[in-house]
């Protein structure tokens, strides 16, 4: 089975190169766990594979003989601009990693449909309108989960897609938003990314859920990783646990793996030690 990297290498190797083609995976975890620095190096190394193969080879090594680098990636935020991404990413990793990885990652800005169904004053998120004529266009705009689906659909296919976040459109639920249309947002995604044969991500703060909303989310996509400090004496360590994952649980399993200690270097996210029972 065919599968897109991470673009985490040492977990890559682990499972066999990556998620399986067609997989949406939901990065569920507590602020400042890496949740973030997670998404941001798949973008990023999954960008760099194709636009420079040296500092590929440095940073990351040699794919899986599974792996299949994605045709392209996307990034898509409902609160933030590339800039503002960009200079984000730049505060953990290496800058010659950072410029060459984002030369083969796009992103796209949903923040002016986002911001139009709250209070905060237009000046903060858009643009000035030139003209009326644009001005009416730009109040004639679709729902929010509307232009999302759109989105995808032009670009998903065959390529790895970031959505940052879920946590932003749950917050941000009004009268045009509840919480099935959550669900069967991740529902329908799990549905169409088996033919998109690509790889979704989808950023979640477990903070802002209670357990039962984020165990139906959970349900609703092919896997779910699971982000959180843990404290052992006087330090703490970001871990990462592969909660459910159909296609790539197994292989855990099979080598007793339940827990990655994890850090942030030069390269971005990256695993410091895998904890085994026993």
């Amino acid at each position: 089975m065919e599968r897109i990297p991470f673009g985490v290498k040492q977990l890559d190797a682990i499972v066999n190169g990556g998620a399986p083609t067609g997989s949406v995976v939901l990065l569920s975890g507590e602020s400042g766990a890496g949740t973030r620095g997670f998404m941001h190096t798949s973008a990023v190394i999954n960008g760099l594979a194709e636009v420079d193969d040296d500092l590929f080879d440095l940073h990351y090594g040699t794919l899986s003989a599974e792996a299949v680098v994605p045709e392209a990636v996307h990034y898509i935020s409902f609160t933030a601009s590339g800039e503002q991404l960009e200079a984000e990413m730049r505060l953990a990793m290496d800058e010659e990693v950072l410029e060459a990885g984002l030369s083969g990652v796009e992103f796209h800005d949903l923040s002016e449909r986002y911001f139009h169904m709250s209070p905060v004053p237009r000046e903060w998120y858009a643009e000035e309108t030139p003209n009326i004529k644009d001005l009416r266009a730009r109040h004639e705009r679709e729902d929010l989960l509307g232009a999302l689906g759109a989105k995808l659909s032009e670009v998903a296919p065959g390529n790895l897609v970031v959505i940052d976040s879920l946590s932003d459109l749950i917050s941000g639920m009004g009268e045009d938003i509840d919480w099935a249309d959550i669900t069967f947002l991740v529902s329908g995604l799990q549905k169409a990314a088996h033919q998109w044969g690509g790889l979704v991500l989808l950023h979640l703060n477990s903070e802002t859920l209670s357990d039962v909303r984020e165990g139906q989310l959970s349900d609703a996509a092919h896997g779910t990783m699971e982000f959180s400090w843990e404290s052992g004496g006087s330090t703490r360590a970001r871990t990462l646990v592969v909660k459910q994952f159909r296609g790539v649980l197994s292989q855990l399993e099979e080598e007793d793996i339940v827990q990655f200690e994890t850090e942030l270097g030069d390269a971005g996210f990256d695993i410091s030690d895998v904890r085994k029972i026993r």
